[in-house]
């Protein structure tokens, strides 16, 4: 990783949002999330943290590879 790269998280998707209320739809759309079981790679903000924390059990942060 270069010097001054921004900080990533892998985040995955593993549970569906069927039944769920909108506001979770609109996070899980927001992170990029599009089919059940797909990992994403964002920016570690305290933004994405937020999105994350709002949803988890819905989504879980992937360790490293």
């Amino acid at each position: 990783m270069a010097k001054n790269a921004p900080r990533t998280i892998k985040i995955e998707y593993f549970r569906s949002m069927i039944g769920r209320p909108e506001k979770h739809r609109k996070i899980l759309r927001g992170l990029g999330f599009r089919r059940l079981n797909q990992v994403v790679e964002r920016q570690d903000t305290p933004a994405v943290r937020g999105m994350v924390a709002k949803v988890p059990h819905l989504v879980r942060i992937v360790e490293g590879e």
